[in-house]
């Protein structure tokens, strides 16, 4: 079951451009019966070693390297703060919490299959090439070197604090903060954001999960290799089914069904305290 469970946050992860990772905390949870402060542990770890999957299958070429590094080495010190206040807080504070972001991104990814079609095709466990419209970026390349202004360095700095903060509290990648802040910072098309949203996502909740893991508990490895084994399975999966099912149609589903793992999650958990 652990392997399904895995293949599902892979297969979400590599389809929707941001926000797939925040399936994995509420079927570690339901599914597998984790309580919530675990199964934030084990999706920072499968999320990592799905992401990292993600970027081997796409063309490098496309990172930008140098606005990633600065969000990620951002990311990865508040990662630790996040992870640690995680397993300090009440259960049903840290579900709340959660209940907040999934409400916010479920609305966001409804508002882009409105406003932004063509954005809902691009994958991330696909390789894509073609040419967008680049917006005015805080920071610039010319000559294939990249020009960091302080405005860049500050947005840039306080978007990765953002991220690694929410990753290591909630367990998620925080590619829903990552890809919007790349097209901001960098002026990065969207297929350039989420190639680059990948390797961040790998890098902060490797930390993430390391913090876990000495801060918190140590965690099943068995359980999570078979997650990490069916995530990889699953952005596998993506790669042959983009083309497919990815669009406007297949967002507003994964916003309704966030919702609904909502509710299910918090009727699970009254259950539990009553």
């Amino acid at each position: 079951m652990a392997i399904v469970v895995g293949l599902l946050i892979g297969l979400v992860l590599g389809l929707t451009g941001a926000g797939g990772s925040l399936f994995a905390v509420p079927l570690l949870s339901m599914v597998l019966l984790l309580p919530l402060v675990d199964s934030t542990g084990i999706a920072l770890g499968a999320v990592a070693i799905s992401a990292l999957f993600g970027v081997l299958q796409r063309d490098r070429s496309e990172i930008a390297w140098l606005p990633a590094l600065i969000i990620l080495i951002t990311g990865a010190f508040f990662a630790p703060l996040g992870r640690w206040l995680a397993g300090h807080i009440d259960d049903s504070l840290l579900l709340g919490l959660f209940s907040i972001l999934m409400v916010w991104v479920a609305v966001k990814m409804w508002r882009q299959a409105r406003l932004a079609p063509d954005d809902t095709r691009i994958v991330r466990a696909k390789r894509w090439q073609q040419s967008e419209e680049i917006v005015e970026p805080y920071c610039r390349q010319q000559q294939g070197r990249w020009t960091l202004s302080s405005r860049c360095l500050l947005v840039a700095t306080l978007g990765g604090a953002t991220a690694g903060f929410l990753s290591g509290l909630l367990g998620v990648g925080g590619g829903f903060v990552v890809v919007p802040l790349l097209t901001l910072v960098a002026g990065l098309s969207m297929s350039q954001a989420v190639a680059t949203s990948l390797f961040i996502i790998t890098g902060i909740s490797a930390v993430g999960f390391a913090s876990h893991y000495w801060l918190v508990a140590p965690v099943d490895t068995e359980l999570l290799l078979q997650v990490a084994l069916g995530g990889i399975l699953g952005m596998a999966l993506g790669v042959r089914l983009g083309d497919r099912i990815t669009g406007p149609v297949l967002q507003r589903s994964f916003a309704i069904t966030l919702v609904v793992m909502l509710l299910v999650l918090w009727v699970t958990h009254v259950g539990e305290v009553v």
